[in-house]
């Protein structure tokens, strides 16, 4: 029998791909890997690269993007990540809270996308 192995890739669907890449790029830091697809833009992430590519669905079809999917960004430092976005208006979720995982805050990206960000 075959055995699923683990999560590998992680991509959000977005409505407009440029403006995910500035987010990204800009607001967390995110490097763009040069090799990935013209419909998408890979970031060089470790341990899992993750990307955002143009929708193969209709995004406007539901009422909130990734409602129970749990996406989690390890930082370096989650409370300066906390405090930048804030500053920027970027839309925090949850405030930043000690947690199993060190400093932990969720925020909301330009698609509406709830990312938990922490320390661990």
């Amino acid at each position: 029998m075959a055995k699923a192995v683990g999560v590998d890739f992680a991509a959000l669907q977005v409505r407009d791909l440029e403006a995910s890449k500035r987010f990204y790029t800009e607001r967390l830091g995110f490097e763009v890997d040069p090799q990935g697809p013209p419909h998408a833009v890979v970031f060089r992430t470790e341990p899992i690269p993750f990307a955002v590519r143009e929708p193969v669905v209709d995004l406007d079809a539901v009422e909130r993007l990734g409602w129970g999917v749990a996406l989690w960004i390890r930082c370096d430092d989650a409370q300066e990540l906390h405090d930048s976005l804030q500053e920027a208006g970027v839309p925090i979720a949850q405030g930043s809270f000690d947690g199993p995982f060190g400093c932990t805050f969720t925020f909301v990206d330009p698609d509406g996308y709830a990312i938990t960000v922490h320390d661990g």
